[in-house]
Parts: structure tokens; C-alpha cells; sequence
């Protein structure tokens, strides 16, 4: 995930100021110092860094803090503060038109990924909206781009609109009339991109803004392009008059610093954020959620909505009564294991819980790969085996792992972690959802843990 190393950083700079009981102004002094280098190493853009320490620092040396009984927290908080503030202090919103359609114009260079996550973005005003966006193939320069925008839009259930190689403006202006007569209450258009920004390319964007009047122009920029990424982001500004940002490849190991400093660069907010490879990996940017993440405070608010979308509430009482009723089956545990997946990557997941780091997931040995074995040996059952593991015999258990291409160790290895586990919720369903005292910690765990 990026900021991993900034985070670490941090990290050790606030665990430095913590070990004193009392802290001097030379002592903030030094630990800013480190901060600024941590920036800066985490590509962050120079004047904004410079403006960044300087602000943190005149706050965390007043004598307000320096003299409170906890000085460390304090400068935590100011430091937690003036980062949320530096990537817009608040989840900045969509521009949606009070008449249909809202037209959303995606820009940005080649290989930033306006096609996949301008499609998420449509596809998560869907899910979460009920809104029926119609995806528009403007990229008419690009081999395949238009065959792209077509997969992602089957695979989304979302319509894609396309007129071949013919005039992107043309294009642009029929896409809008197009929803109009079709009930299509938002219009993304897919833009063409260049590898650097030249005079064709931003003519061509003016031509079409001038053409259906957007109503919000989203610059798509991928976080691991660095200080390339502000660069781009103030071009297209000046030439265009973005309204927000689009901020893709947050998953990858970038160094993160085109978060901080595209929007004190461009004055524009960072809306969206691409976090994985899934048509489902895409957030709302919460700057204050972010600022919590690097400084290793963990995001419990993202992690439960992350939760409730996942997880479906039917199922879920479903699954209680089957647990109180003693009929938790490795049916009801594979669908779990599907809505948990759902939730995107683990690592992720359980690094957005407070006081977890990378270090210390990485010592819990999580193998993600075990998930898809499990998955594969449960599928390879009969549903009568599902239901009830008592009748997988030896012969039984050697056909469903040639089916599941795993060995009978893996098998046997599932079904004592699954029984542990019907067991262990038994126990709680027996004690009104409390653990039981005194109980044994289970130190087997389905999903990859050892």
C-alpha cells in the first residue's frame, strides 16, 4: 500500500518523542527535521513540504504544548490535523447536475488508468447510488481502448457508446443525446490520453468541454508517477479547469507523495481513489481517514463500510440462526468466505485496523493463496458433503482434492479448523455471544493465518 515506508517513518520519529517525559524545543525542532526528510523521501512535493514543517512546527514549539502533560500526543494531533487539512480537510463530493444527465469527463495521461477506474467510478454510482451511467468510448486514438471500455462495461452491466474511429467531439455531443432519449442519468466520457502533454491533446479536451459542458472534469493520475504526477495535474488545471482528481494505484508500493501535494499544487481535491486490480477497488477519498492511515492510527470507519457493503444483511441473519440452532455447515462458511474476499485484499484490510503495522502482519505468515485453496476444495464437494463433513471418507476426500488440485492433508487440515471453529461458536452461542472463560485460544484460522 503506498505510504507504507512514510508511515514507518513517521512512526519512528513519534515513538522517538514519546520515550520523553518532557520535550524541549530543540526536541521538536529535530523531529520535525526527520519529518521533512520523510516527505520529501516519500516524493512529496519540495515547497509543499517546506510550508508543511513550517506550519507543524510553529503550532507544536508553542508553550501550550511543550508544557501539557503529554506534549508527544499533542504534536501527533497537530501533525494528523495539518495533514488532513494538506489533502483538503474533507471528502469532496461529486458534481451531480440537478438535470439529468451529469456529464463526468475523464482526463489524464496514457497509462494513468482513466479507462478501468473511470468504469469503476460509474460502477460504484450504480451500486451505491442507483444511478444508470452510460460509459462513453471517446479514446479513438489508442488500439483496443475501445474494446476496453467494452469489457469493463460488460463485466459492470453498464452500457458502453461508441461510434469507432470517428470525431471524439462528435462522439461526445451524440453520447449526451444518447442518455437523454435512453434514461441514462450520468454520461462518463472515456478521453484520450498521450504519453506527455502536448498542444493536440489538450485542443482536442477544450473541444470537447466546449462541446457538452461538463459538470465535472476528473483528472485521473497515477500515484506512482511521483512528482511527474503534480506536474501533469497543473498542466491540465490551467488548460482545462479540473474540478477534482482521480487518484489510481494507492495498492501499489508508491512512495504516495502525489496525494499530499496535488492538492496544495492545484488547489483542487483529491475525490477518488483507485485502491486494486477489482472492478469494486475504488474509494471515496477521505482526507481525514488518509492523514489516520499514515500515521498508523489504522481506519475503522472505511473498514466498516467496507463491511456493510460486503456483507449482506439477510445472509447475516441467516447465518446467526443457523450458528444458534447448532447448523453451521461449510456452505454457510464458504459464502463468508466469499463476502469476506469481497472486502478486497486481507493485508488491507487488517491493516486498517489501529495498532496493526505491515511488520507485524507480515510476521502472521497471511498467505492469501490459502483462500482460493480453500475455496477450491469446498467447491469440489458435493452439496450433501457440505453440509455434513461426518461422510468424507478417504475415498471421498482423495476426489475432492484431484478436483480441487490440492492433497487429502489440505482436506483433513480444513475440516479440524472448520470443526474448531463450529465448536468455538457454539461455545459463544451458548454464553449470549460472549466468549467463554477460560477458553482455548484456536490456534488454527481457515484464511491463511498461521
Amino acid at each position: 500500500m503506498a505510504f507504507e515506508g512514510l508511515s514507518e517513518k513517521l512512526g519512528n520519529v513519534f515513538k522517538k518523542l514519546r520515550g520523553k517525559g518532557r520535550l524541549s524545543e530543540a526536541d521538536v525542532r529535530e523531529a520535525m527535521r526527520e519529518v521533512r526528510l520523510a516527505l520529501l523521501e516519500a516524493d512529496v512535493s519540495y515547497k509543499v513540504v517546506k510550508d508543511f514543517v513550517a506550519g507543524v512546527t510553529a503550532k507544536a514549539t508553542g508553550a501550550q504544548v511543550l508544557e501539557s502533560l503529554t506534549p508527544a500526543q499533542m504534536i501527533i494531533k497537530i501533525v494528523r490535523d495539518d495533514l488532513t487539512a494538506l489533502m483538503g480537510g474533507v471528502a469532496a463530493k461529486l458534481t451531480l447536475s440537478p438535470k439529468a444527465p451529469t456529464i463526468v469527463m475523464l482526463v489524464g495521461l496514457q497509462g494513468a488508468g482513466k479507462t478501468t477506474n473511470g468504469a469503476k467510478l460509474a460502477g460504484m454510482m450504480k451500486k451505491q447510488q442507483g444511478k444508470r451511467p452510460l460509459l462513453v468510448a471517446c479514446d479513438v486514438y489508442r488500439p483496443a481502448a475501445i474494446r476496453q471500455l467494452q469489457i469493463v462495461g460488460e463485466q459492470l452491466e453498464l452500457p458502453v457508446f461508441e461510434r469507432g474511429e470517428s470525431d471524439p467531439v462528435a462522439i461526445a455531443r451524440e453520447a449526451v443525446t444518447h442518455a437523454v432519449r435512453h434514461g441514462n442519468d450520468m454520461v462518463f466520457l472515456d478521453t484520450a490520453g498521450r504519453l506527455h502533454i502536448d498542444e493536440a491533446l489538450m485542443d482536442e479536451l477544450q473541444r470537447i468541454k466546449a462541446a457538452v459542458s461538463p459538470h465535472e472534469i476528473l483528472l485521473v493520475v497515477d500515484a506512482m508517477t511521483g512528482q511527474d504526477a503534480v506536474s501533469a495535474a497543473s498542466a491540465f488545471n490551467e488548460a482545462l479547469g479540473i474540478d477534482g482528481i482521480l487518484l489510481t494505484k494507492l495498492d501499489g508500493d508508491a512512495r504516495g507523495g502525489a496525494a499530499l501535494s496535488v492538492r496544495a499544487v492545484t488547489g483542487k481535491p483529491v475525490k477518488f481513489c483507485g485502491i486494486g486490480e477489482k472492478l469494486g477497488d475504488i474509494e471515496v477519498f477521505h482526507p481525514d481517514r488518509m492523514a489516520s492511515r499514515i500515521l498508523g492510527m489504522g481506519d475503522m470507519l472505511t473498514l466498516i463500510e467496507k463491511a456493510e457493503r460486503s456483507f449482506d444483511d439477510e445472509k447475516a441473519r441467516e447465518l446467526e440462526n443457523r450458528l444458534r440452532g447448532n447448523r453451521f455447515t461449510l456452505t454457510d462458511f464458504y459464502d463468508q468466505l466469499v463476502q469476506l474476499r469481497g472486502m478486497g485484499s486481507i493485508s488491507d484490510v487488517l491493516g486498517m485496523m489501529p495498532g496493526l503495522d505491515k511488520r507485524a502482519l507480515a510476521g502472521a505468515k497471511l498467505d492469501e493463496r490459502a483462500l482460493s485453496r480453500t475455496e477450491a476444495i469446498i467447491l469440489s464437494m458435493t452439496k450433501q458433503e457440505r453440509e455434513n463433513p461426518a461422510i468424507l471418507n478417504s475415498s471421498r476426500k482423495r476426489r475432492v482434492a484431484a478436483g480441487s488440485g490440492t492433497r487429502v492433508e489440505e482436506i483433513n487440515k480444513l475440516l479440524k479448523q472448520f470443526e474448531m471453529m463450529r465448536q468455538m461458536s457454539r461455545r459463544i452461542m451458548g454464553t449470549g455471544g460472549k466468549p467463554p472463560k477460560g477458553g482455548k485460544k484456536n490456534r488454527g484460522f481457515p484464511f491463511g493465518f498461521s
